[in-house]
Formats: structure tokens, C-alpha cells, sequence
């Protein structure tokens, strides 16, 4: 086994491939040292960027461990807060985010709406982002560059303590958490069958910023590349076709109510996603890419909500959902001549879904906990071992 960088790659939607890799080969080496965190995505690992840039999030997001909104979807820490916790790192500054930002342990290119291919739509009437994968990579050369110079610059120090030391770029864990976008957009303007024919080409565009030279640099990294499509977790798209299953055409749904179309074009975005991953391992022969099946993580998590101590899974902690009237967290609306407040629940804890379209803090919790055992990923390692290539 050779230790390089890690690039941690998480599935949007695949499907698990069990690795011939035992935990106790890979427990008898040495914890891996990641000094820090450069992260790529969307809402699910957004930490403030989009918040900086356009619409600050509101209250009641925060609540449960921040208790005020920090720019994040959902009542307390997203999963790449709790990845930098067990990693003894600090939460990750947005890059777009000027105020009190702290880079000395890695940024946070992740903006909510994102998408991997560019999309031409706007983010005021759709809340696609115009920060798709592509443009996430440009600011992180453009990071990387302009720090180290500055860093070399500043002999006093008194700058050094807020930008990444120059030789920890190429220690450091990349991660990426973006795909789910790409699909909510197919499914809302384009057939099954051309989204389809359309997903290689959002691979090949995925794989493409994977590779970038500057990423990898003399030393490559592991990818917790992370492109996670959960159609199970109630995406904007299939909010409405739940709440009228008293309609529903036989087929239509899952044993779980998920929307069944939309669950098999999810698989078969992993499915391609998790070969390309393997091919991307030939190519990056200095790489260790660690592969997470998030969309199974996620999938039994829903499958077992009462057992793992949450309330019926179609529950929504946030916002107000009643019929096909939907007011979303945080705001307010008049309803049937009634003002509205889409308030939270009493124990966000109890809920896997924040907002219809985000999970807690809770659910996030119990993510979490398998990305680092390592029991959804390929190679089947803890992330506290994912340096190692197998």
C-alpha cells in the first residue's frame, strides 16, 4: 500500500461494490495526517458560501448547534463539518465568504444550487448556482496561488495565520459533493430519456475537474468525491408528486414512496460514476480515491427510520407542507386568508429531513458515522486511513 494525499469520492447515487480490502490490512498502518480540507459541492456541504454571495439563510436554519444561521441548510452541522470534527480540523471557511475567514486549514468552494456542468439558467428564478464545478476548480487555482504567494510574502507572520501553509496542498483531503443539481434540472426540463443519454457527459465533466493538474500537482490526492443524488431525500422535485399519492399510478412509487424513474436514473448515474472512478485510478496512478455509496447510505437510513430512532421518514422538521401549498423554512406566507410562519419542528433530532430538501444535524450524525468506519466505501478503509492506495 503507497500513502499519497486523499481525495475522498462519495457516490450521488451508486451503487455498492464491495472491496476485497479487509479493515484489518489497512488499520495496521498509521492514521493518515490531513492538515487540511478543500472542499467542492453544493447545499449539502455548503458552509456559506451561496449566503455570502446572494441570499443570506434565515433563521431557523442553525438553530440546534450554531443557534443563529451560519450559512448553512439545516439546523445544525452539514457532513463536512462533522468529517473536519473526527479529523481534528475546524469548520471550513467558505471562499466566498470576506468576513472572519480562516484558511489556514482549507476552504470551502461549495456553493448551494451548484452543478457540475454549467447550466443556463439563473439563480434568481431557478436557485442554480453560477458556480458550477468547472468555476469551484478555477477559484481553488486561483486560491492556491494567490495564498502561497501571499504566505511567502509575509515574513512576520502576522498573515500566515489565517492562509494554508503551501506544502499542505499537496496533503490535504479534496472532497467533492455535487451531482444531485445536474439531475434536478434534467428531470425539470428535459425527458427521462434525453437525461439519460445526457449523464456520460456529466461524468466526463466531473472526472474532467478531477484532473486538473493544479489539483493534483506533484502529488495527487484521494477523492471523497462526492457527487450524491438522493432521490429519497425529497428534493424540491418530487415534494409535490408526495404529497398526491392518493393518485399515484401503480409503479410509480418505491416501497419506501420514493419516485421510482427517478431513483433508477440516480443508480444509474452511480453506476457510471463508480466505473469512472476506477478508470480515473489508472490514470492517477499517485491518486488514492476513496468511492462512498452515499445514495445506499442514505436509502437504509430512510428504509430504517424508526429503528434508528426517527419519526416516520416523510416527515419534514421545517417549513410548511400541507396539500400543495408549500411555504418554505424560514419564510412566511398568508394561507387561506392565514398568516403563516413555516416554522421548525420541537426536536429537529427526531427528523431525518430538515427542510424537504436537506437532512438534520441528526441524520447528518449517522451519515457521518459510515464515511468514517469506512463500511460504504471502496476501497472499504476508515477515513482515517484513505491516504493509502490498495
Amino acid at each position: 500500500m503507497k500513502i499519497t494525499t486523499g481525495l475522498f469520492l462519495s457516490s450521488i447515487l451508486a451503487s455498492w461494490v464491495l472491496s476485497i480490502v479487509g479493515e484489518e490490512q489497512v488499520t495496521e498502518k498509521f492514521p493518515c495526517y490531513f492538515p487540511a480540507i478543500y472542499n467542492f459541492g453544493d447545499s449539502n456541504s455548503d458552509t456559506g458560501g451561496i449566503s455570502a454571495a446572494f441570499y443570506p439563510v434565515i433563521s431557523p436554519c442553525g438553530e440546534t448547534f450554531f443557534h443563529r444561521p451560519v450559512g448553512r441548510g439545516c439546523d445544525g452541522r452539514l457532513m463536512i463539518d462533522l468529517v473536519a470534527n473526527h479529523l481534528g480540523l475546524p469548520f471550513l471557511s467558505p471562499y466566498l465568504d470576506s468576513v472572519g475567514a480562516n484558511f489556514s486549514h482549507g476552504a470551502n468552494f461549495a456553493t448551494g444550487g451548484s452543478t457540475i456542468r454549467r447550466q443556463n439558467e439563473s439563480v434568481f428564478l431557478n436557485g442554480v448556482s453560477p458556480f458550477p464545478l468547472d468555476i469551484q476548480v478555477l477559484q481553488y487555482t486561483q486560491f492556491k496561488k494567490r495564498t502561497s504567494w501571499h504566505y511567502k510574502q509575509d515574513n512576520k507572520g502576522s498573515e500566515r495565520t489565517v492562509l494554508p501553509r503551501p506544502e499542505d496542498f499537496s496533503k490535504a483531503l479534496y472532497t467533492f459533493d455535487i451531482g444531485q443539481n445536474d439531475l434536478a434540472v434534467g428531470f425539470r426540463t428535459m425527458s427521462n430519456k434525453r437525461l439519460k443519454a445526457e449523464i456520460p457527459d456529466i461524468i466526463n465533466q466531473f472526472a474532467k475537474a478531477v484532473r486538473v493538474r493544479r489539483i493534483f500537482s506533484s502529488r495527487s490526492v484521494q477523492t471523497r468525491g462526492k457527487v450524491i443524488l438522493d432521490t429519497q431525500h425529497r428534493p424540491h422535485w418530487l415534494l409535490a408528486s408526495d404529497h398526491t399519492r392518493s393518485s399515484k399510478k401503480p409503479g410509480k412509487f418505491d416501497h419506501h414512496g420514493c419516485v421510482k424513474a427517478q431513483n433508477d436514473m440516480a443508480k444509474q448515474f452511480n453506476r457510471l460514476l463508480k466505473h469512472k472512478v476506477n478508470k480515473l485510478r489508472e490514470k492517477l496512478p499517485l491518486a488514492a480515491l476513496t468511492y462512498v455509496d452515499l445514495y445506499t447510505a442514505k436509502y437504509k437510513l430512510i428504509g430504517n427510520a424508526n429503528k434508528q430512532g426517527f419519526l416516520d421518514k416523510g416527515k419534514i422538521c421545517c417549513g410548511y407542507h400541507e396539500g400543495k401549498v408549500h411555504v418554505w423554512c424560514g419564510n412566511k406566507a398568508k394561507v387561506n386568508g392565514t398568516k403563516i410562519y413555516a416554522g421548525s419542528c420541537e426536536d429537529p433530532s427526531l427528523y431525518i429531513s430538515w427542510d424537504g430538501v436537506h437532512y438534520t444535524e441528526a441524520a447528518n450524525h449517522w451519515v457521518v458515522k459510515h464515511i468514517i468506519n469506512g463500511s460504504f466505501s471502496d476501497p472499504q478503509v476508515p477515513i482515517t486511513h484513505a491516504c493509502y492506495r490498495h
